[in-house]
């Protein structure tokens, strides 16, 4: 397998992810036989500081041409005024657009072993497993006009959330596409209760799931699903919902493996179909964690997690994929914890021995 891979490092924490991930990606090459080639490109506050924009065009040309894309963060408080022109998020959400990824997965299953550093009790825990799909190019994110006015009356604000027929159409089958390679369950998000684009929204995932008469079917309120994840979530499989409504719940849903650090991402320009391989851009789902950047106290999981999405959707290389998440449950299985799941009182390792761990585990 001969492949290229951008790697966008980014703000904060970022590149030390990065970093680790891809001594994991050479490890799995040396080993398999694998030829990889990287190339690496500036994202976010970094790119704003070197050419005064979040996505350089050097940065979008060469992730168009890549087989795959690893990033790391972006943010920072050094780029966090309201008032600005230019913020580095921009430049994440100008890049999923570029590259036409519409879906995002974010699986969430929980280890054993972290069971106890979650907030939730065990019995809640044990064996959740499920994948949150959320739309990625649409939504309030991405609905003009999104601009803030000054008025004779005082300060206003809009953002407008916009969907079309045809882009809730993809997401949920995507979504039943995955489903019937899992529990053949979708559960359909939305707040059709009040808002016009979730009414669509329900009327097109409804449409879709007659399409898959194999797969059970639900709606559920947004606000009904933000109590369920935390009170029954083994009753969930696959998670269709919109841009807005992904992106709070899956941080939720992160304390259900115990930090956010552990929750990993594919953002695919396709369904997860595991006989078509998939243009996808890979990142963990944590932030930029600016506090600890620099010192060595950032949780690699996530990143190197993304790594084993990209080997399964990607490169068609399951058994790539399976091997990297066994070699993540055992260093967890073995108690190596990074500051963010780790116990009061438990020792902790830094990003570049939790990194090291996973490539011994790997051999």
């Amino acid at each position: 397998m001969k492949v290229t891979i951008v790697l966008l490092g980014g703000d904060g924490v970022g590149p030390e992810v990065v970093r680790e991930a891809r001594k994991v990606l050479e490890a799995v090459a040396a080993a398999r036989g694998h030829e990889l080639a990287f190339t690496e490109h500036l994202i976010g506050g970094a790119a704003i500081d070197a050419t005064g924009e979040p996505l350089p065009g050097a940065t979008i040309g060469a992730c168009k041409t890549a087989d795959a894309v690893l990033l790391g963060a972006v943010g920072g408080p050094k780029w966090d005024d309201p008032k600005a022109k230019v913020r580095p998020e921009q430049g994440l959400l100008a890049l999923r657009k570029a590259l036409g990824v519409y879906a995002n997965l974010r699986p969430v299953w929980t280890v054993p072993a972290l069971m106890r550093s979650s907030a939730l009790k065990p019995e809640v825990l044990e064996g959740v497993d499920l994948v949150v799909i959320r739309e990625l190019t649409g939504g309030l994110y991405f609905g003009q006009p999104s601009e803030r006015r000054d008025t004779g009356h005082g300060r206003e604000a809009i953002d407008t959330c916009f969907y079309t027929e045809g882009e809730i159409a993809r997401l949920v089958r995507a979504g039943f596409v995955l489903a019937r390679q899992r529990r053949k369950k979708v559960t359909s998000v939305d707040k059709a209760n009040v808002m016009s684009t979730s009414r669509l929204w329900r009327e097109v995932a409804s449409e879709v799931a007659q399409e898959f008469p194999d797969v059970q079917f639900e709606n559920v309120l947004v606000d009904a699903m933000a109590m369920h994840l935390i009170r029954r979530p083994r009753d969930f499989d696959v998670i269709v919902t919109e841009n807005l409504f992904g992106d709070i719940l899956t941080d939720e849903a992160s304390m259900l493996a115990g930090s956010m650090g552990m929750l990993p991402s594919a953002s695919l320009a396709g369904a997860p179909d595991p006989a078509t391989q998939c243009r996808g851009l890979y990142e963990p789902i944590h932030g930029s964690a600016p506090d600890i950047a620099g010192q060595d106290k950032a949780n690699p999981l996530a990143t190197i997690l993304s790594l084993a999405m990209m080997f399964r959707y990607t490169f068609e290389r399951a058994d790539v994929a399976d091997r990297i998440e066994a070699a993540v449950r055992a260093v967890l299985r073995d108690g190596l914890r990074t500051p963010d799941i780790a116990r009061p009182g438990e020792p902790v390792v830094g990003t570049r021995a939790m990194g090291a761990a996973v490539r011994a585990a790997l051999s």
